[in-house]
């Protein structure tokens, strides 16, 4: 007779999520930096900007007209959504930042779910995890619980804070909840891309490019009178059509967290339908060998390179076409308040408006592609931690060569985008305004003139590489604390010793201000002496 050992009865649900808790716990810890950066990022920003309101328009006569002339220009309904009441602090601070909150969770959601379970398969910790006591669902389960947390958090730190900036409770609550809701919307997204997706990159160009259908969808809709109904199709437009701080409409948060369980349970559904390491779509059998446009380093830079370049390419020429076309109608968002132009004129330099706005918007621009430059420069770790790196170097490629071959994409990539942004700025601006030549040529100077800052943060990505990989992931946290000081520092007075620490504040504000170059070469200087650190520390450590 054969003895069995008696053990308690565990169903097939539980023992799917064995494990779900310590995987948890290990993606928190690996997101010590990255989460907390979004969570405060995004929960300050409404209580930061509704403070100012009433500096900006002070009068009651100056609040009364802002609904009316700004909800009816277009190109505003398309940039911040519809206006429904801009008389009081929490409605334009809803208008102004309720889209982009939205849109900035939703991204937030789509890299933290890939990053813990498409990204953990390929590095192949997923399978080994997965010869443990791990149920199936775990490692999806801990990626959604720990985005979800972040989306919840990011809820309460806006609510919170805004309520304590004495705006009303009711629409303090509602912006919290429509931006934790788009959150657990677009984590649901992520969680069916990263089982349709073979690779991470892939399922976060899925669930990005979901952010981006969902954006435009909701800027067709609210910029078109006769199409009001598209924006219903977007999870950032049923954020804004909550109305915070204007009636609010508390039955369309059914609409989001109906998705969120449809999408999610599909995303589950698929899970056992495929094997760990591959995706529900196969990847195309490629030829037996390699072309001979992949036979160098700097062929196979191109080829890693090139999907994350043409797409931030391709958003980078849209958002400034658009934010362009809408430089001439500046006057519409300040009026009259003449607070809200020494505003734009402390963030743009001295002189005219237009110029004023011109000048924040290709700082803004440059801070953006400074993200993309550290996503980039941390291209090469991504390889290394995947053990990719080592078989190259086996052969005859040497170390400087192939960091060398990443390095012309990551600078010689953001400048393209500097002057891709530049001609657009220019050019949408001068088809409205008239003078196309000048005012590309000007926008395009303004530019370039920002490149050494962006370089800065660059280069800091490529000294982290080099000499701490461990902490590489910190160079997130150096871009978002420079973008966070250049957005916030002129609008909240902060010291100039404090708001100096982002390089951007160095760059004079063209073209509305006078070209000087010697912060540039100064900031020039940094950014080789970070790259010659980080070159010389990847030459001397040991890979991996």
């Amino acid at each position: 007779m054969t003895a069995t050992l008696d053990r308690p009865a565990v169903s097939g649900a539980a023992h799917g999520l064995a494990g779900t808790w310590q995987l948890t716990r290990l993606a928190l810890r690996r997101d010590r930096i990255v989460l907390p950066i979004w969570i405060v990022l995004l929960g300050i920003m409404p209580s930061t900007s509704s403070g100012t309101f009433e500096t900006l328009y002070p009068t009651a006569a100056e609040r009364a007209g802002l609904t009316a002339s700004m909800g009816a220009n277009p190109s505003l309904s398309l940039i911040y959504g519809p206006a429904f009441d801009l008389s009081t602090a929490g409605g334009f601070t809803a208008w102004r930042l309720g889209g982009f909150l939205a849109l900035a969770a939703g991204l937030m959601a789509v890299f933290t779910v890939t990053r813990h379970t498409r990204a953990e398969e390929d590095s192949g910790r997923a399978e080994l995890l997965a010869s443990a006591v791990v149920g199936r669902y775990a490692l999806l389960t801990a990626g959604v619980l720990v985005s979800a947390g972040a989306s919840v958090l990011i809820g309460l730190v806006e609510t919170g804070l805004m309520i304590g900036a004495k705006l009303p409770v009711g629409g303090s609550l509602a912006l919290g909840a429509a931006t934790t809701v788009t959150g657990l919307v677009f984590t649901a997204i992520a969680a069916v891309a990263v089982q349709v997706a073979e690779y991470s990159r892939t399922a976060n160009g899925i669930g990005a490019t979901a952010v981006g259908v969902a954006f435009l969808l909701r800027a067709v809709g609210d910029s078109t009178s006769d199409a009001t109904w598209v924006s219903w199709l977007s999870p950032i437009g049923w954020a804004q059509q909550i109305r915070p701080f204007a009636d609010e409409r508390w039955w369309v948060f059914l609409l989001p967290l109906a998705a969120t369980v449809v999408v999610g349970a599909a995303g589950y559904a698929l899970l056992p339908r495929r094997d760990v390491g591959t995706g529900i779509i196969p990847p195309r059998p490629g030829p037996a060998e390699a072309a001979a446009s992949l036979r160098s380093p700097f062929a196979l830079a191109w080829r890693l390179h090139r999907g994350p370049l043409i797409g931030w390419l391709i958003g980078t020429a849209v958002c400034a076409a658009v934010f362009g076309s809408v430089a001439s109608g500046i006057g519409d968002v300040v009026g009259e308040s003449r607070q809200a132009k020494e505003i734009f004129q402390r963030l743009g330099g001295t002189d005219g408006l237009i110029d004023a706005f011109m000048a924040a918007m290709t700082g803004l621009f440059a801070m953006v592609i400074a993200l993309h430059g550290v996503q980039s420069a941390l291209r090469l770790r991504a390889e290394e931690t995947a053990v990719r790196v080592e078989p190259l170097l086996a052969t005859s490629v040497s170390r400087m060569r192939l960091l060398g071959s990443h390095l012309v994409f990551t600078f010689g990539g953001t400048a393209l985008m500097m002057v891709v942004s530049g001609v657009l700025l220019g050019l949408s601006n001068g088809m409205r305004a008239g003078g196309v030549s000048d005012s590309v040529g000007d926008m395009v100077v303004a530019s370039l003139a920002q490149l050494p800052a962006v370089w800065v943060i660059t280069g800091l990505a490529v000294t982290l590489f080099g000499l701490a990989p461990k902490f590489s992931t910190a160079a997130w946290a150096i871009a978002g604390l420079a973008l966070l000081l250049s957005l916030f520092g002129p609008v909240l007075d902060l010291p100039q010793a404090v708001v100096d620490v982002s390089p951007f504040s160095h760059v004079p504000k063209l073209p509305a201000a006078e070209f000087t170059a010697t912060p540039l070469v100064w900031l020039t200087a940094v950014a080789v002496v970070a790259l010659v650190a980080g070159l010389m520390g990847w030459r001397r450590r040991d890979v991996g």
